[in-house]
């Protein structure tokens, strides 16, 4: 770890948008590449320029109002279709020519010739060139098109893309990709970018969560920990022990078995959050007896943060959240809240979540419990969390109090943290940094199963 945690230089600048959390929660996991360790949000950045930061508010604006209108019965579900319409992503079978720009893609383009959308962010980039590396695609495109001096890379944040992340022409383009999977690297060929601009290298997760280049540490002392809680009577380690003590290179000797948490975590639109306050009201009495430690994440939204307060004093868990067996998490910062999140991961033993670019998450071997998706890509995250073993569709949430402990109890999600742990990267954010410094001796030696 302590390659990854002291000063060095700054090997690219690293750009997200503030649309949700998914784009800047990749680009945390890149902040030690950057200057100062500083991400640039290319949407709200100190001086840029008013009329810009108007064009992207429409956009944000919109998206995160059709998401939380989607509840809304007929309207709502209607005015979201329209919009999930724009970006669906196509079925990749049969495979054939994907390459015809989008709509979204022209429109994209028509801001960038039109509007200089992105022209005064990588004209501050040419002042110090560096390569960007971004989580969102329209400064990518705009670096292109305005001649940047140095490489541009795009990193993806699902297990599929839709067309709009891919140029007007994409086989003149420059552009370099970051794939998080194997899937996304043959969607990227059918729609027309040259292999050898795509590289494989897994989701990016914070190298807190990790713990080593060439190990992941972290991820393998919080398995054990996490074994415990979620397989009290070791109805999965009976079964699996012989592979346990392979991997771990010892006999696998769970420890005594502790509380376990789980921790629900709603979108950047604050969706999903009335699902949360029927799971809560079913695990009350639970919580109280201390057989669930239970942390609700709010994010940066106060409202959503409120929102759970008040659930919290109407289901009678006051002095439970004084002490300690729930909780509200809530950052003014986005930056806090992406490092006090990660922190909540390495003790989470169970991650309840829409399946978002979060669903990344269960290589940290971590059981994802998932909830209803939300737009085109979510379904194809939820199919290969579901390929990978990782995670499962949660159930009615006025009854979590009933089958998540059955859950518990059969080892079946102590089996999800498992085939998290060996199916899905760990690496992406170390292979990232192997590729900007040149370096493939790391690239090599780390396994990358997707």
């Amino acid at each position: 770890m302590e390659e990854y945690s002291r000063k060095r230089a700054a090997l690219a600048h690293v750009v997200a948008v503030n649309m949700g959390y998914g784009h800047e929660r990749a680009a945390f996991a890149l902040r030690h590449l950057a200057p100062g360790g500083q991400v640039v949000i290319a949407n709200d950045y100190p001086g840029i320029p008013e009329k810009e930061r108007r064009l992207w508010n429409a956009g944000k604006g919109l998206y995160e109002f059709v998401s939380r209108f989607k509840n809304v019965p007929i309207i709502g579900t209607a005015a979201f279709g329209a919009m999930d319409a724009m970006q669906r992503i196509p079925d990749f079978y049969p495979k054939r020519d994907l390459s015809q720009p989008s709509l979204q893609v022209r429109e994209t383009y028509a801001l960038i010739h039109r509007k200089g959308m992105c022209r005064d962010l990588i004209r501050r980039f040419a002042e110090r060139p560096l390569p960007i590396v971004s989580t969102f695609f329209t400064p990518a495109f705009a670096a292109e098109e305005y001649d940047y001096p140095e490489d541009i890379y795009i990193v993806l944040c699902d297990a599929d893309v839709s067309r709009a992340w891919v140029p007007l022409n994409p086989k003149k383009s420059r552009i370099k990709y970051f794939a998080p999977t194997g899937r996304v690297v043959e969607r990227l060929k059918l729609y027309g970018v040259k292999e050898k601009s795509i590289i494989l290298t897994g989701f990016p997760l914070p190298y807190e969560s990790v713990g080593g280049a060439h190990s992941p540490e972290y991820v393998r002392a919080d398995l054990r920990r996490r074994m415990c809680n979620l397989d009290p009577r070791g109805n999965f380690v009976a079964k699996a022990h012989a592979l346990l003590d392979t991997t771990f290179g010892e006999r696998f000797c769970a420890q005594k078995p502790t509380t376990p948490s789980i921790t629900f975590a709603v979108g950047g639109a604050g969706t999903q959050r009335e699902v949360v306050a029927l799971a809560l009201r079913s695990l009350a009495n639970d919580i109280r007896a201390g057989r669930i430690i239970v942390n609700l994440v709010a994010g940066t939204r106060r409202e959503v943060g409120e929102y759970f307060e008040r659930e919290i004093r109407l289901d009678g868990l006051v002095s439970a959240k004084r002490a300690g067996k729930v909780t509200v998490l809530f950052e003014e910062s986005r930056s806090g809240y992406f490092a006090a999140f990660t922190k909540l991961m390495r003790k989470t033993d169970i991650l309840w979540t829409k399946p978002s670019e979060l669903s990344f998450y269960t290589g940290l071997a971590i059981p994802i419990i998932m909830a209803p998706t939300v737009g085109s890509q979510e379904d194809f995250n939820r199919a290969w969390l579901t390929y990978v073993g990782g995670g499962a569709d949660g159930l009615a949430p006025q009854y979590m109090n009933e089958w998540l402990f059955d859950w518990i109890e059969s080892g079946a999600l102590a089996r999800m943290a498992w085939s998290g742990f060996t199916n899905a990267p760990t690496h992406g954010a170390y292979r990232i940094e192997s590729v900007l410094r040149g370096d493939s001796s790391v690239w090599r030696n780390l396994p990358l199963v997707v």
